[in-house]
């Protein structure tokens, strides 16, 4: 069963100053249909409109195709120099202006891994998706299921793709707020010197024009890149049917945000909104101390391992998000189902630290084993069985 243990004692010893107060969620206003922001270096949500509705990506689902050619080549089964042949069939379907935001692909023309990937990015180019898409998986629809797979392997609980692009396809591919959020947490985390290299170019160059032959130069259409300290990703997003969305992130002093807006009625009001939304996560909210990477927090007990007991502690610096300005009662409560099974390897996940502020919801920060615990031997189990008998764990 899941187990619940009131930490009061946690926070005199994390050193965190705490006052008697409500931590009241600063004000926010937006004119986006759908809002949601949340601080990683706390699990904190800081912002939800509708962040469940499920809607139409527009282009935020080639984060989507991004993300498993990121996953492949960390695996190893693909690699950023292969290079690929744009198919004249593929060419034709994606050529035009009926064929939305392009990379400029020749039919024929070979190109790499790593510049469909810049395409997809910094240029949105719906050619770009299909051609990797082919290259990878034989056809679109094999890598669309691909991508659904992926999806549901991350968490990503209420989206579906029917597209690498995500064109218009009657409603066969949505997504939530909060599930892209999660995908971009997801990106970051787990790739991060592929997303440091790949999301925050600010133009790219590819194509050429025709009749003069001149070389074509795109900007990224990230309205945070350039105009908000730290912004380094993700994606924007247009259709008619979904309107102008983005999401995004940024990182200042070590407190990294991931916002979504959606549902935006032009190109320059997802600029002002971004631009707001991002510099209120900052301004509005802050970060404060709980405990440092490798504090143990807690012990839980184990059951039928060659100790009886693990500590928990921190897997990175773990803090709380409070809003600005303020020193607000902080809650801090321990979960983990228990007693805990052995085996367990130090670094599992094991248990979760949940901080409560206010009226908020709970921010919620693993927790970790402090070392291995190993299987008991026979004469364990037995000692394990009296030690239940007469009153123990």
């Amino acid at each position: 069963m899941k187990r619940l243990r009131k930490a009061a004692l946690l926070i005199a010893a994390s050193g965190l100053v705490v006052l008697p107060g409500k931590a009241a969620a600063p004000p926010f206003d937006t004119q986006a249909k759908v809002a949601y922001m949340v601080d990683l270096s706390s699990g904190a949500t800081l912002y939800s409109k509708e962040a469940d509705l499920k809607m139409p990506p527009a282009s935020l689902a080639k984060m989507m195709t991004v993300y498993v050619t990121f996953d492949l080549v960390k695996q190893g089964k693909l690699k950023l120099s292969d290079m690929v042949t744009v198919a004249p069939e593929t060419w034709r379907k994606w050529h035009g202006p009926a064929a939305g935001s392009t990379m400029f692909l020749s039919a024929g023309e070979q190109v790499s891994v790593a510049n469909l990937l810049f395409g997809i990015v910094t240029l949105s180019g719906n050619d770009a998706c299909v051609v990797l898409a082919e290259h990878i998986a034989g056809t679109e629809p094999a890598f669309v299921a691909m991508m659904n797979q992926k999806a549901k392997e991350i968490g990503l609980n209420n989206s579906h793709f029917g597209t690498s692009n995500g064109w218009p396809d009657n409603g066969v591919t949505y997504v939530t707020a909060r599930d892209l959020a999660t995908l971009a947490t997801a990106t970051i985390q787990n790739f991060p010197d592929m997303y440091k290299t790949f999301y925050s170019r600010p133009n790219f160059t590819w194509g050429k024009t025709l009749g003069s032959g001149a070389d074509i130069t795109q900007a990224n259409r990230d309205p945070l890149l350039g105009r908000v300290a730290g912004a380094d990703g993700l994606k924007t997003g247009h259709t008619e049917e979904a309107g102008y969305g983005f999401t995004g992130s940024a990182i200042q002093n070590g407190r990294r945000l991931v916002m979504v807006l959606a549902g935006l009625n032009s190109f320059n009001g997802r600029i002002t909104e971004s631009v707001s939304f991002m510099n209120w996560g900052f301004r509005a909210w802050q970060s404060k101390p709980l405990f440092a990477a490798g504090k143990q927090v807690d012990k839980a007990p184990v059951q039928l391992g060659d100790a009886n007991e693990v500590g928990l502690v921190a897997p990175k610096d773990l803090t709380v998000t409070i809003p600005a300005g303020l020193d607000s009662t902080v809650k801090l409560s321990v979960a983990y189902t228990g007693p805990l099974k052995a085996p367990i390897k130090k670094g599992d996940h094991v248990a979760d630290l949940i901080a409560r502020t206010g009226d908020g919801p709970p921010q919620v920060m693993p927790l970790v084993a402090a070392s291995d615990v190993g299987a008991a031997g026979f004469f364990g189990h037995i000692g394990n069985g009296v030690h239940r008998l007469f009153g123990g764990q």
